[in-house]
């Protein structure tokens, strides 16, 4: 596709939700808030993004009792030691 005519599509879609895929083929999921004959702004949809707990994925409710017994047991042992 030319540049007109990416612009063009961007320029009509402006304003709703997208999904836009890269020369790179990284995937991009948004709403365009504004169109240049260079670039395209989108507002990223709320939700989980990004990495939790240690860089793997999100945790569950046991995860932070399951540290901090293995936390308090190290700590135990070292003031009983």
């Amino acid at each position: 596709m030319s540049q007109s005519n990416i612009y063009g599509l961007c320029c009509r879609y402006h304003g709703r939700d997208v999904r836009l895929t890269g020369r790179d083929g990284r995937v991009h999921y948004g709403r365009i808030t504004r169109v240049t004959r260079n670039q395209v702004w989108l507002r990223p949809f709320p939700g989980p993004r990004g990495y939790g707990f240690f860089f793997y994925g999100g945790y569950g409710f046991g995860i932070p009792f399951a540290i901090g017994a293995i936390t308090g047991v190290a700590l135990a042992s070292a003031f009983f030691w």
